[in-house]
């Protein structure tokens, strides 16, 4: 079933999910079309259960962040950093959310999992906002959904983006120096959000 999920999570990310065949997903797992509607029930439990491991798999890592034990500039500094550094280092990812925005959610709602999966996000950004409110270093008017959301838009856009924005603007998004740059900016734009 894991070899499953990895090939059809290339093919979905690639494709889309009207682009994407369960046959070519068979021939890449050397299984049939037959075991795979049998675990996933269609393509759409296929695709539902590819979105579950996605989200699973970055939420998973979050939690090994340990920003519990770190001050809350520092916390915020290595959430920020990590973001950036998961969904760079995970395009796949990007396009998986990218094409279920053109679906307008509508597969991400069918996932009670992936509901489940993102509400200790959202509970680690709002306990490192809180913690860094009460200590009088962070400003008290910030609403931790919207700072997620922020934090996320921002590295979103350097994955999402960067092929066209490197084309427009004659920039290589991809070099070492232009990824640690725009890190580095990434994290200072948000700490210097919420600093008080």
């Amino acid at each position: 079933m894991q070899n499953i999920l990895e090939v059809a999570t290339q093919e979905f990310a690639a494709k889309g999910l009207t682009g994407a065949r369960i046959d070519e997903i068979a021939e890449l797992t050397r299984t049939s079309k037959r075991m795979i509607y049998y675990y996933f029930g269609s393509k759409e439990g296929l695709y539902i259960a590819v979105l579950e491991e996605a989200y699973r798999r970055i939420r998973s890592i979050e939690n090994e962040l340990h920003l519990e034990d770190l001050p809350p500039e520092e916390a915020l500094r290595t959430l920020v950093g990590f973001t950036f550094d998961y969904q760079n280092a995970n395009p796949d990812f990007i396009r998986l959310v990218m094409n279920e925005n053109i679906h307008r959610g509508e597969f991400l709602a069918r996932s009670e999992t992936i509901q489940q999966l993102n509400v200790p996000a959202i509970d680690a950004v709002r306990a490192v906002y809180e913690r860094g409110r009460k200590a009088g270093v962070f400003r008290a008017d910030l609403d931790p959904v919207d700072l997620h959301l922020s934090i996320s838009a921002l590295c979103f856009f350097n994955v999402s983006n960067r092929h066209t924005f490197s084309l427009i603007f004659k920039r290589d998004m991809d070099s070492p120096q232009a990824l640690a740059a725009r890190r580095a900016s990434i994290v200072d734009l948000i700490v210097r959000y919420v600093r008080k």
